[in-house]
């Protein structure tokens, strides 16, 4: 092949692969586009809401009744069949949120439900009266978590009022963004520590002397605890220890007959986050899972109904279950 012979396939090869490159500029372009007007993933049955969100931001510990769009926890598309006829649950954090949308459930399904709270009224009253509305009793109990005194009487006093207690349900945290280690203070690190672990530790340990054979334990993890988070150090370090604590006491009290289980929820619309995030970062607040949303309360609860149920889930324990709109986490 001569001199020249070899430029020209030379020259052909750069304009074959310019070519290649030129169509998948295109196809980039095209799925760049498609990818703007895409809109979420909505794969339940009924439509849920998509980011953009109102910009909003509240004073802690967060009011439901305050967030636009209001969080939605009524499932309506679930439908009870006495999965925990004649349970006990107590649930902290049970006012709002995650919370409140597993106390519903729990109600539909025939438990009687008690519900710990800081200092939110007027969510824990709605929460009252959504469960009641489902024919089950329930009991709020205004508290801190990081006070094992308070985490007993919690206990005692659902034993009291129901006579037995059969499901914990550990949900309460608190969470504050900071941009560096640096940012936080002893102060912030205690809080979140004893909030969001300690005080899980407390209330199962409360709990614990009253659960039956057959009773289980579900602790509220995050996705943050999974994968970390740069801007939710202490929050993330506590929710990766609350799965190893899952975990631990699973493998502890087996021989009780007594199971414990994790929920890993990714970013669900409750008066947590916009407690936290500034105003304009709760927008877009979803928008980077793969669902392209953030999950609804509502959409979490089954869940918890799943891994309490004995019917369901009876060979299940120490499992950290991702709920977090993603693939692969």
């Amino acid at each position: 092949m001569t001199d020249r012979s070899h430029e020209q396939q030379a020259d052909a090869t750069t304009a074959r692969q310019k070519e290649i490159q030129r169509e998948q500029d295109r196809k980039d372009a095209q799925q760049s586009e498609q990818k703007k007007s895409k809109s979420a993933v909505q794969a339940g049955d009924r439509q849920q809401p998509e980011p953009p969100q109102p910009p909003q931001h509240q004073e802690k510990p967060g009011i439901e009744a305050d967030l636009d769009p209001a969080p939605r926890y009524s499932a309506p598309g679930y439908r009870g069949s006495d999965k925990l006829k004649d349970k006990v649950a107590l649930i902290t954090g049970g006012d709002s949120g995650i919370g409140r949308a597993v106390a519903v459930l729990y109600g539909r399904e025939g438990a009687d439900v008690a519900i710990v709270y800081l200092s939110e009224d007027q969510d824990a009253r709605d929460t009252k009266k959504a469960v009641e509305a489902e024919g089950a009793r329930c009991i709020t109990l205004s508290g801190d978590v990081r006070d094992p005194a308070f985490c007993n009487q919690a206990v005692e006093d659902t034993v009291k009022a129901f006579g037995k207690l059969d499901i914990l349900v550990n949900n309460a945290a608190f969470q504050e963004h900071a941009a560096s280690i640096e940012d936080i203070t002893d102060e912030r690190l205690d809080e979140t520590l004893r909030t969001n672990i300690y005080g899980y530790f407390y209330i199962a340990r409360a709990a614990v002397p009253h659960l039956p054979e057959g009773g289980c334990i579900i602790n509220t993890g995050s996705v943050t605890g999974l994968r970390g988070s740069p801007q939710l150090l202490d929050y993330s370090s506590t929710k990766g220890a609350i799965h190893a604590f899952t975990r631990s006491l699973a493998s502890n009290l087996i021989d009780k007959g007594i199971r414990v289980n994790a929920v890993a929820p990714g970013p669900v619309w409750t008066p947590l986050n916009p407690a936290d995030r500034p105003a304009e970062g709760v927008k877009k607040f979803g928008a980077q899972t793969q669902m392209g949303r953030a999950a609804q309360p509502e959409e979490l609860s089954p869940a918890y109904v799943f891994l309490a149920a004995p019917c369901c889930s009876s060979y299940i324990t120490g499992i950290v279950l991702p709920i977090t709109g993603n693939a692969g986490d």
